[in-house]
């Protein structure tokens, strides 16, 4: 029996639950966050979808597991998009507490303060901004380093499971896991009648 879940729905504690079970073998996905940590520790390098799409990699981290790396450019763009859209959207809501601080009134560090702190995170993205507020003033810059490194990782998506590769190729992991999508449509259906 193979299962395939979600990333938000199998944990780490389902996973281990399921390997002493005999008989069962799983397909999952990565979170951002486990794939930003295989990038910096060198096992996952992003040069390698300038050929291809897709590439098995290993790490220690996942000992006795099978890691299908996968880039999809249209994702990667719609990601990008959002981003970028979200960023604008907090910027203009910062520009309407600037005008307010620039037109006398709003003054103080700390009202000043509670305003930008009650609109910074809204959509987000307040990791990607640099604040500087004082007691009549307010400005902001992206963090274009957080930004560019983040988006390094659009469109990437880790495949994990514990098949063996004589038992289920890597394109055929990355299809059982994509056929979640299948299922999905059919809840979204079974909720809409």
């Amino acid at each position: 029996v193979v299962m395939v879940g979600d990333r938000g729905m199998v944990s780490q504690k389902a996973i281990d639950e399921l390997c002493g079970q005999g008989g069962i073998d799983w397909i999952t996905a990565l979170k951002s966050v486990s794939i930003r940590s295989l990038v910096e520790h060198g096992h996952l390098q992003l040069g390698l979808f300038d050929q291809r799409n897709l590439a098995e990699i290993t790490s220690p981290d996942y000992p006795g597991e099978r890691l299908v790396a996968c880039r999809n450019d249209a994702l990667a763009k719609l990601r990008a998009h959002k981003r970028e859209s979200l960023l604008q959207a907090t910027e203009a809501l910062l520009a309407l507490v600037k005008a307010g601080v620039d037109a006398g009134r709003l003054t103080g560090q700390d009202k000043i303060g509670v305003q930008v702190g009650k609109i910074i995170n809204r959509h987000k993205v307040a990791k990607h901004f640099e604040l500087s507020i004082g007691q009549a003033s307010l400005s902001w810059a992206r963090r274009q380093a957080a930004i560019d490194a983040e988006a390094a990782l659009d469109g990437l998506y880790v495949i994990r499971t514990s098949l063996a590769a004589k038992r289920m190729d890597a394109p055929s992991c990355v299809r059982s896991y994509k056929a979640l999508s299948n299922v999905e449509r059919a809840f979204r259906s079974l909720k809409t009648v």
